[in-house]
């Protein structure tokens, strides 16, 4: 398992992070805009250049982000935390731990890029994503 932090952008996430790559001396190994996903015609015409998904790799550690999907008046919904898992089964028990008196955004589902993924906020107010990435 990983725990990821994934930081959330309005337009300024591919300038964030070719800044936080230079900073922290690592490199982009993944950026995916709006327009080159099978969620383009989902999203507004002028957004859909923003970031979709972002990753950089510095010494082993992971840092993500994107441009959105976040709540316009909460800025803590700005910035979550992102639990990779190897397998369904794990990834169902831990959404499905984390929602408990929590609520769910994104119910779990296979999408383009995941067996499993899901979006909840905690109990305490926190927001998670649970991924089981298709290639990892």
């Amino acid at each position: 398992m990983q725990i990821i932090p994934y930081l959330g952008f309005r337009g300024q996430c591919r300038e964030a992070f070719a800044f936080y790559a230079q900073a922290l001396d690592g490199k982009i190994v993944s950026m995916m805009t709006y327009e080159e996903s099978p969620m383009a015609d989902q999203v507004p015409a002028e957004t859909r250049h923003y970031v979709m998904h972002a990753n950089i790799i510095a010494e082993g550690a992971s840092l993500m982000g994107a441009d959105g999907p976040w709540n316009e008046q909460d800025i803590a919904s700005q910035t979550c935390i992102n639990v990779m898992v190897d397998d369904n089964t794990k990834a169902e028990r831990i959404f499905n731990a984390l929602a408990e008196g929590g609520s769910v955004q994104m119910a779990m589902t296979e999408t383009f890029w995941s067996h499993r993924f899901g979006m909840l906020t905690d109990r305490y107010g926190k927001p998670w994503m649970v991924n089981h990435l298709k290639d990892g």
